[in-house]
Parts: C-alpha cells; structure tokens; sequence
C-alpha cells in the first residue's frame, strides 16, 4: 500500500515538473536548440532523482554513450529509458510519433531539438516521409535515436523490428549504436505503480554501417533482446517464463 502512495505522489508531481520546467526552459528553447536541450535535460534529471528516492528505482548507464553523428536503435519499455537514453547523450532527438507535435510543453521541445515526426498509420508513406525529413535535418548535428519496434513494448512481450530502422541505416550511412534496457520491470508503460529497483540502459558496441538491410535488422533484433532479456534476468525476471 505504501508503495502505492508514492507511486501516485511521484506521478503527479513528475508530471506536474514536466509542465513547471517546461515553462521555465522555454524563453531558451524558443531561443536555441541548445536552450531546449538544456531543459530537456533538466527535466530527466529532475524525474531520476526523484524516482531514486520517491519509488526506489535507481537509474544507471552502461557502456559507452555515443557522441558524434549516429543511428542509436533503442529498446523502449517505458517513459523512464526516453528519459535516460536522451539524459547520457549530446545532442538526442528522436524519431516520434506525429501526435506528440500537438503535446503542450512537448511538441514545441520536440521541434526545437530536431526530432523528426511520422505517421505511424501508412507504413509505406510514413517511411519515405521519414527517410526525406531525416536527410532535411542532416545539418542539425545530433544522435538520431529511433526504436526499432515502433512502440513501448513490456518485458518479456515479443514483438516485430520494423524495416524503417534499417532503412535509415543505410541511408545515413552511419554507425548504428544499440541500446538495451530493463527498465519496464519498474515503470511500466501503463498504470501508476512503479517498483523498486535497479533501472539499466545499456549502450552496446557500435554496428559500423555497410551491412546488408535484412542481415543489419536481424543482427539488431538478435543483439538487443539477447542484451535486455539479460538485464531483465539480472533483475530477476523470469524472461522463458514471462515474469518474476
């Protein structure tokens, strides 16, 4: 029950702080990406400090995060590994959804930092729409962070990585750094009650570009499950049985 109670204290008043330091950054975002960026990460770590000390969830990178011009292909569970890939990192901006532009406080960082926005619901338009906003934002410098499977999926839930990631892949013509985690065993991607324990992201060595596309996202797939289902077993899930 006590871990109920300041599941919900943390989630209003994580989400409270994401409108308080939005505002307070946004004179600066408006200003510079630069300025955005510094808010974004105001706010990641302001919400893994609290969450330390709120909920119990610990917060750690490992491996090496990136800094110059690369493809990251992430594993995402949750809010909390956006919050924690875009906190280790330069200069993050990510490939979104389109809805998320609409988002008060979000949509404007977004925009500012140089995330590009899709269309998840026409697969085919949604990649080429994705692929020409990609090469107009190649002057932004950044690390270009996607995921791979399109959407939160919980741990142990098997599903799809999608072709728009390997695609990019090519097209950029860069490294291609994966990225595992282990933190939707304690923030979920739904519900409020977050649990105790040991939140990891791991950056894992660099795919360099050139690979065949269907060998490049099989390598991926093969690569970030093995590492995340490893971390989920570190923290005792029972990944063969789907739970703790």
């Amino acid at each position: 029950m006590m871990q109920w109670v300041r599941s919900i204290l943390f989630e209003i008043q994580v989400y409270f702080m994401l409108l308080v330091i939005g505002l307070l950054y946004m004179p600066l975002a408006i200003w510079s990406p630069e300025g955005a960026r510094r808010g974004c990460k105001a706010y990641c770590r302001w919400a893994t400090w609290t969450a330390r000390w709120m909920v119990g969830i610990r917060c750690e990178v490992r491996g090496t995060p990136p800094e110059g011009e690369v493809l990251i292909a992430a594993k995402h569970q949750s809010f909390l590994d956006i919050l924690m890939i875009f906190n280790a990192i330069p200069a993050g901006k990510f490939i979104m959804k389109r809805e998320i532009l609409w988002t008060p406080v979000i949509g404007l960082y977004g925009m500012r930092i140089g995330c590009v926005a899709v269309n998840r619901g026409k697969r085919g338009a949604a990649i080429a729409k994705m692929v020409k906003d990609v090469a107009a934002g190649l002057s932004k410098p950044g690390q270009l962070i996607i995921y791979s499977q399109g959407t939160r999926v919980a741990p142990g839930v098997k599903a799809p990585y999608k072709i728009g990631t390997a695609v990019l892949y090519q097209q950029l013509e860069q490294p291609c750094v994966p990225v595992a985690t282990n933190v939707g065993l304690f923030w979920n991607r739904k519900g409020i009650l977050k649990k105790p324990g040991l939140a990891v992201v791991e950056f894992m060595p660099t795919i360099a570009p050139g690979m065949d596309r269907d060998a490049f996202l099989t390598h991926l797939e093969t690569e970030v499950e093995a590492a995340s289902d490893r971390l989920m077993a570190e923290a005792g899930f029972n990944v063969g049985g789907n739970g703790r």
